[in-house]
C-alpha cells in the first residue's frame, strides 16, 4: 500500500509517497539483527533441551541399552579369531582371552586349505544367486497386484494372508512342506493312488537349492512388500490421469510411472540384499540338514556353528564370521557405488 504525492481538492499538496515495508524486506532486516552463524536449535541451552525432551529419551533408552549389549559388546568377542582360544585356561570364557596365545592371521590361513569351506562358500553363493533371481522379483510383483486392486476389503484381506506366513517359525514352515512334499507327504499320496511311488522332494538334494527358495519365498514375499506399497502409496494420482490421457494403457502406466516410482526403493533393497550375500540362512538349512546331508545344505552360517560350536574350534569359527563380515561390508560399499553410477542414491548419498 502507498500514498502517492499530489493535489488535494482544497488545493493543499498532499504528502510524498510512502512505502509499507514488504515481507521480504522485514525478514532480511531480522536477519540481519540475529547473530551471524546462530541457528534456532543453537539458542536454546542443552540443558533446557535434555529436560524438554526427557520422555522421548527415557522412551529410547532401553533400545539403545539393548543395542549396544546385545549388538556391539559382542565384537569385542572377535579378538579370539586371532587367538588360539581355549576356554578352559581359565576359571571362565572371559578371562580365558587373557590367558589364550595369540596367533596373528593364523587362523585366517586355515580358511584357504580348508575344502569344506570352499564347498560351504560355493552353496552360500549358488543359493544367494537363485534367490536374487526367484526370490527378490515376487514382492515388487506381488506389491504391483495388491496395488491394482481397486477394493479396499479385498486389498487388506489379500495382504492378511500374504503377511501371515512371515511370522511362522522356520520349524513350522519346514513341517508344513514336509507334510505336502515329503515321502509320506499329500503329493507321495496322490502319486502313489495312481501307480506313481518313490516321490520324496524333501530328500533331493539336487533340488534342494530351489526348495528353500521356495520356502523363502512362501514364508517372506508377502512381508517384502510392505515397503513397495509405501513407496507406491506416495505416486500421485495426477501421474497416471496424465498417462491415461495421453492414451497409455494399463501396461504402459506401469512401465512408465509405476516402476520409475519403485526404482529408489529397488536399488536400496538390492544393495542391502547384495551386501547380505553370504547370510541365506541358519535354522532353515540346520533343520533340514539331516535330510539332505552336509553337501547340499552346508552353509557359511551353519559352517561356523559346525565348526564353533560342535567341534569346539572357537578361534577358526571366529575368523570364518569376521571374514564373512568383512565381506559382507565390501560389497555394500561395492553395490552403493554401482548404484551411483545408475544415479540412484543407495545406502547413503555421495
Amino acid at each position: 500500500m502507498s500514498i502517492t504525492a499530489g493535489s488535494r481538492p482544497d488545493g493543499t499538496r498532499a504528502p510524498e509517497a510512502v512505502e509499507e515495508p514488504t515481507a521480504a524486506v522485514t525478514t532480511v532486516a531480522a536477519k540481519a539483527r540475529a547473530p551471524r552463524g546462530m541457528s534456532k536449535a543453537a539458542k536454546v541451552p542443552w540443558r533446557i533441551r535434555l529436560r524438554r525432551d526427557r520422555t522421548l529419551i527415557l522412551m529410547t533408552l532401553p533400545v539403545i541399552v539393548l543395542l549396544l549389549l546385545f549388538n556391539y559388546v559382542p565384537l569385542l568377542g572377535n579378538v579370539v579369531a586371532f587367538q588360539d582360544y581355549d576356554p578352559y585356561v581359565s576359571s571362565n570364557g572371559i578371562t580365558a582371552i587373557f590367558h589364550s596365545p595369540w596367533v596373528g592371521v593364523e587362523q585366517f590361513a586355515r580358511t584357504f586349505d580348508d575344502p569344506l569351506f570352499w564347498s560351504a562358500t560355493k552353496n552360500t553363493i549358488v543359493l544367494f544367486v537363485l534367490q536374487l533371481v526367484l526370490f527378490f522379483p515376487v514382492p515388487i510383483a506381488l506389491a504391483l497386484v495388491i496395488n491394482s486392486v481397486i477394493r479396499p476389503r479385498v486389498r487388506a484381506v489379500a495382504q492378511a494372508i500374504m503377511y501371515l506366513p512371515h511370522f511362522f517359525s522356520w520349524v513350522l514352515v519346514v513341517t508344513v512342506f514336509q507334510q505336502i512334499f515329503g515321502g509320506a507327504g499329500i503329493i507321495a499320496q496322490t502319486l502313489a493312488e495312481h501307480g506313481w511311488s518313490g516321490f520324496d522332494l524333501m530328500t533331493n538334494a539336487d533340488l534342494f537349492k530351489y526348495l528353500v527358495t521356495a520356502q523363502a519365498v512362501w514364508k517372506d514375499a508377502g512381508w517384502g512388500i510392505i515397503v513397495f506399497l509405501a513407496a507406491l502409496s506416495a505416486v500421485s494420482t495426477d501421474l497416471y490421469e496424465a498417462a491415461a490421457m495421453d492414451g497409455a494403457g494399463r501396461w504402459r502406466r506401469m512401465w512408465h510411472v509405476t516402476l520409475p516410482a519403485l526404482r529408489p526403493v529397488i536399488a536400496l533393497l538390492l544393495v542391502l540384499r547384495v551386501g547380505d550375500a553370504l547370510s541365506v540362512g541358519f535354522e532353515q538349512f540346520l533343520l533340514q540338514r539331516g535330510a539332505v546331508g552336509a553337501g547340499a545344505s552346508e552353509v557359511l552360517d551353519t559352517y561356523v556353528w559346525n565348526m564353533g560350536i560342535q567341534n569346539g574350534d572357537f578361534s577358526y569359527a571366529a575368523a570364518v564370521g569376521l571374514a564373512k563380515g568383512l565381506i559382507g561390508v565390501c560389497l555394500v560399499l561395492g553395490a552403493n557405488k554401482f548404484a551411483h553410477l545408475l544415479g540412484e542414491q543407495g545406502v547413503y548419498k555421495k
